[in-house]
């Protein structure tokens, strides 16, 4: 199976800590040219200095995936620096998981804005450039709560329900242009989001890792490695025949398809 990315120039919102992170080194390893962006320099800097380590040229653009005027701007630097845009890993975005009576607009208007509306200006910031090159992937993160909806995932569920409309939507009208339109769905992955779940509950990472792997069926959290792995496997040419779906890495957790 040839998983080989030379070549191609990859792009990733949230490429600073966790999945973001595991999947811009995972590309890098694969030989691709990795742009990433997230909102705090001194972290991004260092997963950029680890992606320098295997080899691959990086960039590294302090940006705000929630701002239509940033994402234009790391799309152009990212043009600008590698000439092309071969993968987009939509991957900025939070949780935001609340009984419905307790979600205010706001929370409905951030919450949509960064995981529908981001992706959406990502989407037509890259497209001009995989149409001119011949074709390209574009892979965004989800959760199994857009499959499998229950009660105080608000707005997360909804908006993540329309981010797999998206991904279907687009690529149907995308084919003909050989771009490739995936998602992927996770379940509970270790980051840094689930350390701060454990200091609020005032327990060890350790000790919340080992009680939430315990309602995942194969018996563990996941780690953002297997989330990059299944990316880096949509975004290869072993995947050339895959569109319009959205891969679960949740370990058995969810209840559909």
């Amino acid at each position: 199976m040839n998983l080989s990315l030379k070549g191609k120039v990859a792009v990733i919102t949230g490429g600073s800590e966790g999945i973001g992170r595991a999947t811009a080194l995972r590309l890098a390893e694969l030989g691709a040219a990795v742009a990433i962006c997230a909102r705090r320099a001194d972290v991004m800097e260092k997963t950029a200095a680890e992606i320098k380590k295997t080899g691959a040229e990086v960039l590294a653009v302090v940006a705000d995936a929630s701002k239509a005027a940033d994402i234009e701007r790391f799309i152009a630097e990212t043009v600008k620096r590698f000439g092309r845009v071969d993968i987009l890993v939509n991957n900025a975005g939070g949780t935001g998981q609340a009984a419905f009576d307790t979600v205010d607009d706001t929370a409905w208007d951030n919450d949509i804005n960064i995981k529908v509306m981001a992706h959406v200006r990502t989407a037509r910031a890259v497209i001009p450039h995989m149409k001119k090159q011949g074709g390209g992937r574009i892979i965004s993160l989800n959760m199994v709560a857009a499959k499998h909806p229950g009660a105080k995932q608000f707005p997360t569920t909804v908006s993540r329900a329309a981010g797999l409309a998206l991904t279907k939507g687009l690529s149907k009208e995308l084919a003909g242009a050989n771009i490739l339109v995936n998602a992927v769905a996770v379940g509970k992955i270790k980051s840094k989001q689930q350390e701060r779940s454990a200091a609020r509950a005032g327990i060890s990472v350790e000790e919340h890792y080992a009680q939430t792997g315990k309602t995942v069926p194969l018996g563990r959290m996941g780690e953002a490695e297997e989330v990059a792995n299944v990316i880096a496997f949509l975004a290869s040419d072993a995947a050339s025949y895959i569109t319009g779906t959205c891969i679960n890495v949740d370990g058995g957790l969810s209840g559909v398809l």
